[in-house]
Formats: C-alpha cells, sequence, structure tokens
C-alpha cells in the first residue's frame, strides 16, 4: 500500500526518512568543527585528523552502492533501520575513544551504518508514496533535511565549546532512537521483486581496498620515516584499482558497469565533480583548524562560518537547476565553478586576526553562489547523460566520485602542502600549508570550469525532456557540506 502524503502516516514516514539522512548530516558538519579538540585531547597528528574524517568517507564511498542494493533485495525499511542502528552503536564508540587509533577505527564502522542508511532515505520515499506524492515528499525531505544541515554548526559549536567534542557522537544516540521508533511504526516495507542474482561482493572490496590504500600512502606519505612504505602501499592500491576495473568488466551483473563512462557528458560531468568536491572536501577540513587555531574563532564562530554557504544553497539550488533546464547546464556550471574558485581564493586571505565580516563573509558568499549555481545542474546533467534506466547507477557513481574527490583532498592536500605531525598546531605552519591548500583548490575548481565549457552540451537536459520514455524527478540540491542526495532506481542508489 502506498502511502498519501496528506495522511499521518505519510507524515510520520516522511519524517522517519528526514530524521534518518539529518544523522547523516549533522554529523558530517559537527566532526569537522571538533577536530582541533579532538586533536589537543588525543593529543593526535594531522594523519590522525586526516583518518578522522577519512576513515567515515572511505567505508562509505566504498559500501555505498552495495548498501542500496542490499536494501532492494532484502528490504528497504530493514535494512535502513540496521544502518541506523549500526550508525548509532559506532557513534556510541566515538565517543568512548580513549586513543585516536579507536576514533578512527569507530568512525569506520560509522561509515558502514551510514552506507547501510543514506540510500534507504530517497528509496523509501520513491517506493512508498504515491507517484503523484513523490515530487512533494522530495522537496520536503530536501528543505527540511537543509534546515538539519543549517542547524548543524551552531549545534556543534555549542556541544564542542560546552560539553565537549564526545558530545559530537552522542547527540547522534538520541536522535537515532526516535528514527527507529518512527520507522518501526510508521514505514512500511518494501524491496525490489525483480533484484535477482548475486551481489558484487569482489568488485565492491576491490574498489574499497585500493580507495583505503591510495589514502593510507598519500597520508602515510607527509611523514619522511614512512615514505618508502607508502609508495609500496600506494602501488598496492593501484593494482587493486586494475583488479577492480577487471573485475568490473567480467562480471554480467557489475557494481559498477563501466560502460556508462561511453558517455562524454556522462564523464565530463563526473570529472567536475571530482573537482567540486575535492575541493570542498579540502577546504571544510582546513578551514575549520585556520578559523580556530590561527584566527581565534570559537568553536561556534567557527562552525556558522561558512552558514552563508547552505542558506545561498536552500535559496537558490531550485532557482539554478530551472535555470539550467531553460539555457542548458553549460553556462551556469562554467560560472558556479568559477565564482567557487575566487571564493576560494579570497579565503586564502584568512590567518591571525582575521575579521569575519572583512575576510570570511565574501568569500563564504562567493563560493556559496558558486555552488548554488553548479551543484544542481550537475546533478540533473548526471542523470540527463545516462539512459533512464540506468538512472540509478548513474546518481550512485556521482555520489560515490564525489565522496571519493573530498577522501582524496582530505589525505593529499597536507602532503602536497607539507603540512605533517603536529605542524598544525604551530600557527605559521598551519596557515602557510593552509593558502597553499586554498590555491590548489581554487586550481582545480577553475579547471572544472574550463572542462564544462570544452565538454558539457548546453542540450543536455533538453534532449532528455524530449525523451518520452525519460520521467525527469523534481530534486533540490541542498547540501554544501556533503555529497549531493541519491537518486533510488531499480536495484542501484
Amino acid at each position: 500500500m502506498q502511502l498519501r502524503l496528506a495522511s499521518a502516516a505519510g507524515r510520520w514516514a516522511l519524517a522517519a526518512t528526514i530524521l534518518g539522512t539529518s544523522l547523516a548530516f549533522l554529523d558530517a558538519t559537527i566532526v569537522n568543527i571538533a577536530l582541533p579538540r579532538i586533536g589537543e585531547d588525543l593529543n593526535a597528528p594531522i594523519a590522525g585528523l586526516q583518518w578522522t574524517i577519512n576513515g567515515y568517507t572511505l567505508s562509505l564511498a566504498g559500501l555505498i552502492l552495495l548498501g542500496g542494493a542490499l536494501g532492494d533485495r532484502y528490504g528497504r525499511r530493514r535494512v535502513f533501520l540496521v544502518g541506523v542502528v549500526w550508525f548509532a552503536v559506532a557513534s556510541l564508540l566515538c565517543a568512548l575513544s580513549p586513543t585516536i587509533a579507536f576514533l578512527v577505527a569507530a568512525r569506520i564502522l560509522q561509515g558502514v551504518g551510514g552506507a547501510l542508511l543514506t540510500p534507504g532515505s530517497l528509496a523509501l520515499i520513491q517506493a512508498s508514496f504515491r507517484p503523484e506524492d513523490r515530487g512533494r515528499a522530495i522537496g520536503a525531505w530536501s528543505g527540511l533535511g537543509g534546515i538539519a544541515g543549517a542547524a548543524g554548526p551552531f549545534l556543534g559549536g555549542w556541544l564542542i565549546q560546552g560539553p565537549g567534542w564526545r558530545w559530537a557522537f552522542l547527540i547522534n544516540l538520541p536522535l537515532a532512537a526516535l528514527v527507529v521508533a518512527v520507522t518501526v511504526r510508521h514505514m512500511p516495507e518494501s524491496r525490489d521483486e525483480r533484484a535477482t542474482g548475486r551481489f558484487d561482493i569482489a568488485g565492491a572490496v576491490l574498489g574499497a581496498l585500493s580507495l583505503a590504500a591510495v589514502t593510507y600512502a598519500l597520508i602515510a606519505a607527509a611523514e619522511s620515516a614512512g615514505r618508502g612504505t607508502a609508495i609500496a602501499v600506494g602501488l598496492v592500491g593501484l593494482a587493486f584499482g586494475v583488479a577492480f576495473v577487471v573485475t568490473e568488466r567480467r562480471r554480467a551483473n557489475p557494481m559498477l558497469p563501466l560502460d556508462i563512462f561511453s558517455s562524454s557528458q556522462f564523464t565530463a560531468v563526473n570529472v567536475v565533480t571530482l573537482a567540486v568536491y575535492a575541493a570542498l572536501g579540502g577546504v571544510f577540513f582546513l578551514l575549520l583548524l585556520q578559523l580556530q587555531l590561527v584566527a581565534g574563532f570559537s568553536p561556534i564562530a567557527a562552525g556558522t562560518a561558512l552558514l552563508p554557504v547552505t542558506i545561498l544553497m536552500l535559496l537558490l539550488s531550485s532557482w539554478s537547476g530551472g535555470l539550467a533546464q531553460r539555457i542548458g547546464p553549460r553556462w551556469p556550471m562554467v560560472a558556479g565553478t568559477l565564482l567557487s574558485a575566487a571564493g576560494v581564493l579570497l579565503m586564502s586571505r584568512i590567518g591571525a586576526g582575521s575579521s569575519y565580516v572583512v575576510d570570511v563573509l565574501p568569500a563564504a558568499i562567493l563560493f556559496g553562489l558558486g555552488l548554488s549555481l553548479v551543484v544542481a545542474p550537475l546533478t540533473a546533467t548526471v542523470l540527463a547523460s545516462a539512459d533512464a534506466r540506468r538512472a540509478g547507477i548513474a546518481s550512485g557513481v556521482n555520489n560515490a566520485v564525489a565522496r571519493a574527490g573530498s577522501l582524496l583532498a582530505v589525505a593529499g592536500l597536507p602532503l602536497l602542502v607539507g603540512l605533517s605531525g603536529a605542524d598544525y598546531r604551530n600557527p605559521e605552519n598551519l596557515t602557510d600549508g593552509f593558502r597553499m591548500a586554498m590555491y590548489i583548490c581554487a586550481a582545480g575548481l577553475a579547471a572544472g570550469s574550463v572542462l564544462s565549457l570544452l565538454m558539457i552540451s548546453d542540450d543536455a537536459l533538453r534532449q532528455t525532456l524530449d525523451r518520452p520514455e525519460v520521467a525527469q524527478p523534481q530534486r533540490r540540491v541542498h547540501c554544501a557540506v556533503d555529497a549531493t542526495p541519491l537518486e533510488h532506481h531499480g536495484a542501484r542508489t
């Protein structure tokens, strides 16, 4: 039985998906703000802070496609609930961490929970609501989820400045309990009765091992004593990557069908995604350190410094999606990546004694305007550049690419700018590394702009609308911290 959005059951079911998604949104925001306090309390080197972010992102990126497939096969509500409970237990372990190594291991487990619950939110909306209500349900999910993202910096800063960084994880427990209670009572079960065949476990494992080895190599290479090991592990990671490609090419039902990249548009838009989300990962990782440890901002002030980015995304993403539909996605993506690059360049000026109004706010506004222009057209073009039957796969691949971009940026930027060990605790060293990192992020965004100009077609979305078999989902992309929301389609999420 499918739900009506106007019914009490429909509203409760929608609330469950919004609360579940908010777990991941709040966690991503709050943990970044908590990094300086985590480093101080657990005496962690910068590699420990990198792994605190990347441990979660790694397991999430490596398993998110598999998580969606598990929901289709065994029941979306069931897998969603397992993900929520898993996420909560891992959050408790994070809060109890006595060492940075324990925290990283708990974050990896938390990412597994995220890979189970994240695909389920939109999949449950798609499966549980009547077709005529799905667009409004997704719009409500997007808007209300955006409010959670906007509230995250205030909540995170208050918790870290008050009770302490461990509450950045403990806050997940009551929210998870509420999600479980509402989901069990009000969300109907659904599954894809056509889902058959074996899961691509080999592909998921090889992909995750490749990302893990390359990430370890980038982080370890920053320490001169570990460079030999880093090179060896990096080569092993590349070998796993080759094995992943060979495996996916040979499997009848691969996790990642490589022929989807035969579309030059799809390939180009995913390269732009890599540039945009690598910049996001690098900016949010290093900026929050710079604001607190060099500019002297409190956790609350640092957390809310980029709130204009989230607000602009909430206000303008729907408009930019409509603009791209009218004039094509190319020019919004070109202008958006250039504006974002300009905002990142302005961020490079932030240092000791910086003023929020003079030094941070203009950069945040430019960055937010740029992201508002680029993210919605980018996501729509990803879906438009793939066959309708593969829309879910296309969206899932784009989501994984976005997370991989953030993962590699957090791992590689400190190496490129010479930050290692406890360098981040020295304001002068951190400032030098931060500025160079912002230049690198800006250059990546500028490269994305050039690629958009050369390879993205003005007709990409218009041609899709002309194909009667393609149904354009209503979507608003609001998330300026995390990767783009997932669409559900068939056996992929």
